[in-house]
């Protein structure tokens, strides 16, 4: 499967930008959506997650209240809207797809069977 991020770019703090990311095949009941990200330096992690079934949201708490995920539309894509974002959002952006993830659970952990995106970078200015 094929994935094609966008939607990165230059902000400044308390700003928003909406990342999207199209498959190339169906992800409803197939794979768990999720979002990393990586700064420099650092390790990549978990950002933000939909379950197999669409009913399961996960974020890490770092985003909570500020960026919402949505997925498996019938176009067979997904987004990520960043809202007030931060200097400490700066980072490559990445689209995942788990498929080995539970039906109604989202997994933070990375794995091998999954499959990636390229990176789409958001940089915060402060």
């Amino acid at each position: 499967v094929q994935l094609q991020a966008s939607g990165g770019g230059l902000v400044q703090a308390g700003g928003s930008l909406r990342l999207s990311c199209v498959a190339s095949e169906r992800t409803f009941g197939i794979y768990a959506v999720r979002w990393f990200r990586q700064a420099p330096g650092k390790e990549r992690e978990f950002v933000a997650g939909i379950s197999k079934s669409g009913r399961k949201i996960a974020y890490t708490d770092s985003v909570k209240g500020r960026f919402t995920i949505s997925g498996h539309n019938d176009k067979n894509a997904a987004s990520l809207q960043m809202n007030s974002l931060q200097p400490e959002d700066t980072a490559a952006y990445y689209c995942n797809l788990d498929p080995i993830a539970r039906w109604d659970s989202v997994s933070s952990r990375i794995g091998e069977r999954d499959y990636w995106g390229q990176g789409t970078l958001v940089t915060v200015s402060s």
